[in-house]
């Protein structure tokens, strides 16, 4: 069902059971798949694909210009998946030519009231990012993680999956798989501990990550104590997910309890 009173150009591709409220504006080159609700005064512009039964809320800008001064109208992509909520005046903006030109939203994700993703982001599935957070351009945001309500996370940050971020928190540094962040200035306080057992990881994992985190942190050289861990804690696929996450190549420092 698309409403009399939305502007949908005669070359966007509308998938089956797509309905569309008044005073939408939907661009050339937009593809929305099969049983996506839009509502009301919702723009979508640009090069953006948005896939099956996701949920748009009134006066959310979808796809429209990166907001990078290097950017000079080149054509660059957005995809966002299935089953994704986007409540009122979220803005996502498409890649740029020098981030790789996408910007990536996985399935299942909540994107709360006036929350913003910059261009070349790429986050994971069932994200929860809470009202008025910005995600700085080439942030990568991986699964399951809950980023708390009028936080801010500067540009080419990574936070592994399972990660929690406190309320009003500003992060300047990559958060490690499962990890807590919190503080004007982010530093790391545990592990999501609750998250691990409501997501069913056997306990003997939920300990040795726990005896890992306290060996990894214990002093500032972190590569030189991840060196020190026993066989035990890197058969552990939830130490090797921290272990990967941090020696990965990476832009931030890692955020430590010493931040």
């Amino acid at each position: 069902m698309k409403h009399k009173l939305s502007i949908i150009d005669s070359k966007a591709k509308i998938g089956n059971n797509v309905k569309i409220g008044p005073y939408c504006v939907i661009g050339p080159n937009v593809e929305i798949h099969d049983n996506t609700i839009i509502q009301s005064h919702v723009s979508i512009s640009g090069k953006t694909i948005i896939g099956k039964g996701n949920k748009i809320y009134p006066f959310s800008s979808i796809g429209n210009h990166p907001q990078d001064l290097k950017y000079n109208n080149e054509e660059t992509d957005l995809i966002i998946g299935d089953d994704n909520t986007i409540r009122e005046y979220v803005t996502i903006n498409p890649g740029t030519v020098g981030g790789g030109g996408k910007t990536i939203i996985g399935n299942k994700c909540l994107f709360m009231i006036s929350s913003h993703v910059a261009h070349d982001c790429v986050v994971g599935n069932n994200v929860i990012i809470a009202n008025n957070v910005p995600l700085g351009g080439h942030a990568i945001i991986e699964d399951n993680v809950v980023i708390g309500g009028n936080s801010a996370v500067q540009q080419f940050t990574r936070i592994g999956k399972m990660a929690m971020i406190g309320g009003m928190t500003g992060v300047l540094h990559d958060v490690i798989p499962y990890g807590l962040s919190t503080g004007n200035r982010n530093s790391l306080h545990g592990l999501n501990l609750i998250g691990l057992r409501r997501a069913k990881f056997e306990n003997k994992d939920i300990l040795g990550l726990s005896k890992a985190y306290k060996e990894i942190f214990a002093t500032k050289n972190i590569t030189e104590n991840i060196n020190k861990l026993n066989g035990s804690s890197q058969t552990n696929p939830l130490v090797k997910n921290v272990i990967e996450f941090i020696t990965k190549d990476k832009k931030r420092s890692i955020c430590t309890p010493f931040s």
